[in-house]
Formats: structure tokens, C-alpha cells, sequence
């Protein structure tokens, strides 16, 4: 057997530079880079394995581990999950910041490779600079952290265990039914250690994506469901994005008469005034797939995790004799909601079951019902891009306006805040991949490091971060890294002084405004209830490098977007809004842990309108 001697780390960037994926017949380099911040775990061991490469992958320099964890995501989302950028950190504190990228690409089922350094295997050094120790097992670091937020994770206590785990990690991250964060742990000194390895692990590796095709016996059982219904609503969700599978479901929809609403994900898959689109639904859903859903005999589930927000705590599907069939590759999420699974790709199973159908003569029962709720709903969009408030901008005018300035390829990335609700509610996509919102961790400060990682994937196409001030003050680490490599992202930054959308969750449940306002603390009531916090957003993005603009006026806000375009520099536009004027909820309800015992009567009367919710919701 040829062997070659290198050390783990060089042997693990050999082994990167020759993955790739083929899915459909196209053939993708997997990893296209690395993101690093180095420390004093990774800059002598790893660090001069990256620093000799003579490979083709790039090496990015991040400001934040969680933000350049958060660019890599947003990359490999953009990406169909078909190239990913992998991630390296130093040991301790480095490391941890990468735990809450890992658990939101863990849930929004997005591949992200994970290198966090390690403490000494030998542990000679013990307790090394960063170590943290626990008492109870010295074998236990800070990296024993990523284990319940990772589908994967691994230790390289010994150079040549790289084989096994990298071997385990690629399948992980190139399933995609089990993909998320993979977690391979280096310990500094094995980083730097060397084996003869097997010339044959460095050969070209190809991951084939396949797709799983239905049984004839799920056909079967889903085909005789949906004959049986008279009105049902399909859920369209990212798996629909990931198979594309857009066609395939529009193609099933007017087939067979069949509404749609679409999740955070799924939105955009196909355009959004398709005359069977109702657009979002639940809780940040519209009145439009609400009003179907509540009245839905089936609910055709299609690549959705079908979470609290897309059923509306359960509570959507009003129909005491609706039932669920759910068309996903993943099977843990195909038997939520007591469903009757079909564990396949979207693509597949649509087609499949169209010819299934088509052949019963299969046709829903709608008459003006979808075409009128689709009107209204339509109407009132065109109502809240209009609003106007004499004090100031309202957020649901500054999200009309914007939208007309946009064009059909610009791309917007969102995932926290109030503004996840009132896009997937507003926002109008033309083609797919143009909406980009990561809703399934709702992950305050995703934004504008994600923005990075699109922008990176589609360099040819404009690219804006909708953020809101409390997620931007979270993290927006890697806007100086856009900067930094020429990727110019736009940053129009809503601006409304607190956590405007925890607020109104706040007050609709009977409790005051208390602790969400960025306000400096009155001294005679002690409380952060005095002047809004001056901040000027615009000033400081100024200071990274940035070209910015400071909006009050909807003139002004088409004179910054208009020359914001022009710019060849990332740019952020600070946008005044006024609170409280994003959407509310449309015939939806959302579950939170409202207090049973409290001296306010509307807290009171809140627990108790939550308590006649819950029995009318499915229990599944």
C-alpha cells in the first residue's frame, strides 16, 4: 500500500480539496473554502497546514466565529447544500461562538463542517490556556458542547482516526435527509502530528445525492387519501427548494385544483402571483392560507418540518376531520402531526402521484373560494405597502417601497425580528432563491453575517441583509469581512429603538412594556424607561469602511437605495421606522408560556384565552 507522510492537518485539507457531490447528473466541487479565526489551538497546527496549501480551496479571515459559521451557512443554503464553506476556530471561547451556528444549521437542516480546536490529547500540558475543566471527567472540554446541536461529531485523538471521521462526516453532510452541523474536533497537538497515510483516502471522492423514490404501497396509501378529500391545502416547504421541486408541485396544484401556503423556506419556489399561491402560512402567515386552512379536510405537508409557526401551535387546521399526509425524504419529520408518511424526495413523489391521480380523474372541490381569499388578501398587501403615519415611516410602507426598487434576481436574507413575519406576509418573489430566510432557529444575528455567505455564492447579483436594530447589535461581525474581500452586501437596517417584535408579544399578552425598548434609564423610576438611545447606525458602518445613508423620508429612502446600487462598496442604509407599525397576526395563534397566577387581569385573561386555544388544537 502507497502511503504518504503528512500531519493530521494537512492530510484533513488533502482530503477537503478532493470532495465533491453529484445530484441530477451535475458534479460540484463540496468544499469550496475554509473560514478561520486563528488562535493559539489552531495557528501553529492547522494553521500552517492552511498556510502551505498549494490546493484550490480559499481561506477567508472572520471577525466572529458565530458570524463566519453564519456566512457558511447562508453559502451552502444559497448553495442547495451542494458546496460548502467549512469553518476552524481556536479552542474555549473560539470554539463556543461556533455552538449557535451549529445548532442552526442543525435545524434548518443546512451542512456545516465545524473544526473547533481542542485541548491536548496527550495532556501533558494540562490545564492548557482556554482548558476548560470539569472535575468530574477530564476528557470533557468545551467541545463536548456541539454534541446535542451537531448530527455528527468526532474527536481526532489519534492522527490516523482522521480517516473514519472524515469519511462519517461526508456522509452526514452530503445526506439530505440527515444533514446539519458536523463537528470534528482537533486537538492542538494531534494538529501537528504525522502518519503515513493511505495515498487512496486523498484520491477524488464523489458523494452522489440520490433521490429516494416512493413505494408503490406509498403511492398507493397517499393517492387513495387524496381521492377521498374534497378540499385540500399543500404546505410547500424548503424541501421543495432543496429537491426542486417547484415545477413538479405547481405542475401537481393545477392538476388537481389544489391551494398552497408556503413556510419561511419554501417561499418562492414558485412565483408568488400563481393563481394557487395564498402565500406564508400560520402564525406569520396571511389571511389568504389561513382562511383555506382552517376549512382543509387534508393537508398535503410537503418538505416542511411542520413547526409551531407553520401549524400555528397546531391549531390551524380547524376541520375536525382533517388529516395529515406528509411527502418529506426525512422520516422524522414525515410522522409529525400523527401523519401518514411518505418518506421520499418531493420531486419524485409529486410526479409520481400526479400520474396516480390524473388516472383516477382526481379533481379538488374548490369553487371561488381560493380565488376570492386570494383577492382579499392581495388587496390588503397593497394596503400595508401603502400605509402612512404623519409621525414617521411605518415598516410595513419603507417593505412597499423597497420592493418596487428591487429587481426579479435581487436576493433579500432575513431571520429574526418582526421583519420575518411581515416578509413572509408582504414580501412578492419572482423566482426562486430570491428569498433567503432562516426561520427555523430564528437566529438573531444570522442576518447580515449570512448576507456575506449569499453574496459569496451568487457574486453577480445584489444582495440585501433585512435586519432590525437588536439583531444587527447582536452581530454583524462579518460586514467588515464583505469589506474586506470585495463581496458588496447591502445592509437596510430597520431601525425602530428595542425588540419591537418581542414587545408586541409582550403587550398582547396583557404585560407592559418592560425591558425591550433601548432606552436610557430614568432616574426617578428607575427603569430603562427614559430617551431613546441615539444611535447612529450609518456613522458607525462608516467607521468599517462601509458607504451608508440615514433614512427619515420615503425620498430619502429611494434617493440612499437608488445610489446605494450604484455603490461598489457594501453599504448600509439606516432606516428610521416608527414601533408597532409592522403586521399583525391573521387568523393565526401562537403557543407562549403565558403566566397562570399574575395580579394583572389582562394577564389573566390572556392564560385564559390560552387555555380555549390549546383544547381546540390537535394534540399530535
Amino acid at each position: 500500500m502507497k502511503t504518504i507522510k503528512l500531519t493530521m492537518g494537512q492530510a484533513l485539507l488533502k482530503f477537503l480539496d478532493q470532495q465533491y457531490v453529484e445530484f441530477d447528473g451535475v458534479e460540484n466541487k463540496f468544499v469550496k473554502g475554509v473560514f478561520t479565526i486563528f488562535g493559539h489551538g489552531m495557528v501553529v497546527g492547522f494553521g500552517e497546514a492552511l498556510q502551505q496549501y498549494q490546493g484550490d480551496m480559499v481561506v477567508y479571515q472572520g471577525k466572529n466565529e458565530q458570524g463566519m459559521a453564519n456566512a457558511a451557512i447562508g453559502y451552502a443554503k444559497q448553495k442547495n447544500r451542494r458546496e460548502i464553506i467549512a469553518c476552524t476556530s481556536s479552542i474555549g471561547p473560539g470554539a463556543l461562538n461556533m455552538v449557535t451556528a451549529a445548532g442552526t444549521a442543525s435545524v434548518n437542516r443546512i451542512p456545516l463542517l465545524l473544526f473547533p480546536s481542542d485541548t491536548f490529547a496527550c495532556r501533558q500540558p494540562d490545564p492548557v490556556l482556554q482548558q476548560l475543566e470539569n472535575p468530574t471527567s477530564i476528557s470533557i472540554t468545551a467541545n463536548d458542547a456541539f454534541k446535542p446541536v451537531s448530527k455528527y461529531w468526532d474527536r481526532i485523538a489519534r492522527p490516523e482516526q482522521l480517516m473514519t471521521a472524515m469519511l462519517n462526516a461526508m456522509r452526514v453532510l452530503t445526506d439530505p435527509a440527515d444533514t446539519g452541523a458536523v463537528t470534528i474536533c482537533l486537538p492542538q497537538d494531534v494538529e501537528g502530528e504525522a502518519y503515513d497515510y493511505p495515498v487512496e483516502f486523498f484520491a477524488k471522492r464523489i458523494h452522489y445525492i440520490t433521490r429516494k423514490i416512493p413505494t408503490q404501497g406509498e403511492i398507493a396509501r397517499a393517492a387513495a387519501k387524496i381521492q377521498r378529500s374534497k378540499k385540500p391545502l399543500m404546505i410547500c416547504g424548503g424541501g421543495v427548494v432543496y429537491a426542486e421541486a417547484g415545477e413538479a408541485l405547481k405542475q401537481f396544484a393545477e392538476k388537481f385544483n389544489i391551494p398552497f401556503g408556503e413556510t419561511q423556506a419554501g417561499k418562492g419556489a414558485i412565483p408568488w402571483n400563481h393563481s394557487l399561491n395564498l402565500g406564508g402560512i400560520g402564525v406569520t402567515g396571511g389571511l389568504a392560507a389561513n382562511k383555506i386552512a382552517a376549512d382543509a379536510d387534508l393537508i398535503i405537508a410537503v418538505g416542511t418540518r411542520l413547526s409551531d409557526f407553520t401549524t400555528s401551535s397546531k391549531g390551524l387546521f380547524k376541520n375536525p376531520l382533517a388529516e395529515v399526509l406528509s411527502l418529506n425524504v426525512n422520516s422524522f419529520d414525515a410522522y409529525k402531526m400523527n401523519a401518514m408518511a411518505v418518506v421520499a424526495d418531493a420531486k419524485e413523489t409529486l410526479q409520481t402521484l400526479t400520474a396516480s391521480l390524473d388516472q383516477a380523474g382526481y379533481k379538488s372541490q374548490y369553487n371561488q373560494e381560493v380565488v376570492l381569499a386570494k383577492q382579499e388578501w392581495d388587496q390588503e398587501v397593497d394596503r400595508l405597502f401603502g400605509v402612512e403615519m404623519d409621525a414617521g415611516l411605518s415598516q410595513t410602507r419603507v417593505l412597499g417601497e423597497i420592493s418596487k426598487m428591487m429587481s426579479e434576481d435581487d436576493i433579500i436574507v432575513g431571520a429574526s425580528g418582526s421583519l420575518p413575519g411581515c416578509l413572509q406576509r408582504l414580501w412578492r418573489p419572482i423566482k426562486p432563491k430570491t428569498y433567503h430566510m432562516e426561520y427555523g432557529f430564528s437566529c438573531m444575528g444570522y442576518e447580515v453575517c449570512a448576507t456575506l455567505g449569499v453574496k459569496m455564492a451568487e457574486p453577480q447579483k445584489e444582495v440585501y441583509s433585512m435586519v432590525g436594530d437588536g439583531s444587527y447589535l447582536m452581530l454583524h461581525s462579518e460586514f467588515v469581512t464583505s469589506i474586506q474581500e470585495g463581496y458588496k452586501i447591502n445592509i437596510l437596517l430597520f431601525d425602530n429603538s428595542g425588540f419591537g417584535c418581542i414587545e408586541n408579544l409582550q403587550n398582547s399578552q396583557g404585560i407592559p412594556s418592560f425591558g425591550t425598548q433601548f432606552k436610557f434609564r430614568d432616574s426617578t423610576t428607575g427603569q430603562l424607561s427614559g430617551c431613546n438611545l441615539p444611535i447612529n447606525f450609518a456613522e458607525c458602518a462608516r467607521g468599517y469602511g462601509a458607504k451608508t445613508y440615514t433614512v427619515h423620508t420615503i425620498q430619502e429612502l429611494k434617493e440612499a437605495f437608488a445610489s446605494a446600487r450604484q455603490d461598489k462598496v457594501s453599504t448600509l442604509i439606516d432606516i428610521k421606522v416608527l414601533p408597532k407599525t409592522m403586521t399583525g397576526g391573521y387568523e393565526s395563534w401562537w403557543r407562549v408560556g403565558v403566566p397562570e397566577v399574575s395580579e394583572n387581569p389582562s394577564v389573566r385573561a390572556a392564560y385564559q384565552q390560552m387555555k380555549t386555544e390549546i383544547v381546540k388544537a390537535k394534540k399530535f
